[in-house]
């Protein structure tokens, strides 16, 4: 390769290259472990593959066609990945969990079905005309499909009263990243096959500038200011958060836990304390405190109708209470009687 084709390798690997990374990242090392960090993980390993299977294409039209089936396929990924990316940000995940698994196990077997059944090998004319349309119309509807999840950061970005949050940044980020290099590649064949690859290099520094920038404005920011004024938000963001909260009591049952803080919570569900803060204060009317024992004593309750053999100092610690008397002292004020009362009646 001569010098001009060295640099645009070398420029549009760089991009494919730290997004491999990346993935793996956010699919094994990255904190906390949560659905929104996989699939961000697991789409960016399938735009990685995707572009890396152009490059080499580009350079060697003679590429094993077993290599080529590979990318094609993990483009078939990249949109519902995108999707899922973003409704686990945006809703609570029993309220996908079913369609999510429905669609994930339909994805794989309409994979491996047609490629076991038209292998790329054998059907070239098939997979590079009516596959290769299929698959672009599926990424492109699945991105719509995601637009319409964003409708409220999109509002945002219209509306000078209101403010982009860090998540908001990090999921349009993403959303027009996908939606930059989907462009690139269905035009590609009037423009030039290697412009995909550019433009994920592109869309990938872009994306990281904007979340540096961002995080660096919110930084600055003092957090007196920000806790109550800064951001105003909407009822379903309110909705969304109390969700995420809601799941990580049922399913791990933080409240247990003595020794919980709000920091210690908000870094589980994946928000900012002062987001979280305001969240309880303002839109809940409830203090930390008063939020987390009304989970406890609700514990309490259950334990004391059915294990009444337990001594109160028991119930109290398995309630996530650190003393008897701090667990008197909640459960009266939730329930307006003491829990030998409550016992009795």
């Amino acid at each position: 390769m001569n010098l001009d084709n060295n640099l645009i390798f070398f420029f549009s690997a760089l991009g494919a290259f730290n997004s491999l990374v990346l993935s793996l990242y956010f699919l094994f090392f990255c904190k906390p472990i949560n659905n929104s960090n996989y699939f961000l993980g697991l789409l960016l390993a399938a735009l990685s593959i995707r572009v890396w299977k152009s490059l080499f294409f580009y350079y060697n039209p003679d590429l094993s066609k077993n290599y080529l089936q590979i990318g094609l396929s993990a483009c078939f990924l990249i949109g519902p990945f995108l999707y899922f990316y973003i409704k686990s940000k945006t809703t609570a995940y029993k309220q996908y969990s079913t369609s999510l698994v429905f669609q994930i196990s339909l994805l794989i077997l309409l994979i491996f079905g047609v490629g076991l059944l038209y292998p790329y090998t054998t059907n070239v004319k098939l997979w590079t005309t009516h596959f290769y349309t299929v698959i672009n119309y599926q990424w492109l509807a699945y991105i719509v499909v995601s637009a319409f999840l964003l409708k409220s950061a999109f509002k945002k970005i219209t509306n000078k009263k209101e403010k982009l949050n860090y998540d908001d940044v990090w999921m349009l980020s993403v959303f027009f990243g996908v939606f930059i290099i989907w462009i690139a590649y269905y035009t590609a064949n009037y423009t030039s096959y290697i412009l995909g690859a550019f433009s994920f290099t592109f869309a990938f520094y872009l994306s990281g500038l904007l979340l540096f920038y961002k995080r660096k404005k919110d930084f600055i920011t003092s957090e007196k200011k920000e806790k109550y004024s800064a951001i105003q938000l909407q009822k379903d963001e309110v909705q969304q958060i109390v969700n995420k909260i809601k799941f990580a009591f049922k399913e791990e049952e933080l409240y247990k836990n003595p020794n919980l803080t709000l920091p210690i919570l908000a870094k589980k569900i994946n928000i900012r304390p002062q987001l979280l803060s305001q969240v309880l204060n303002n839109d809940l009317n409830k203090s930390f405190t008063q939020f987390i024992n009304e989970y406890r004593i609700e514990e309490a309750k259950q334990l004391l109708k059915s294990k009444t053999n337990l001594k109160i100092e028991v119930i109290a610690e398995q309630s996530g209470f650190n003393s008897k008397s701090t667990f008197y002292t909640a459960f009266k004020k939730v329930t307006n009687t003491t829990p030998t009362k409550y016992t009795k009646n």
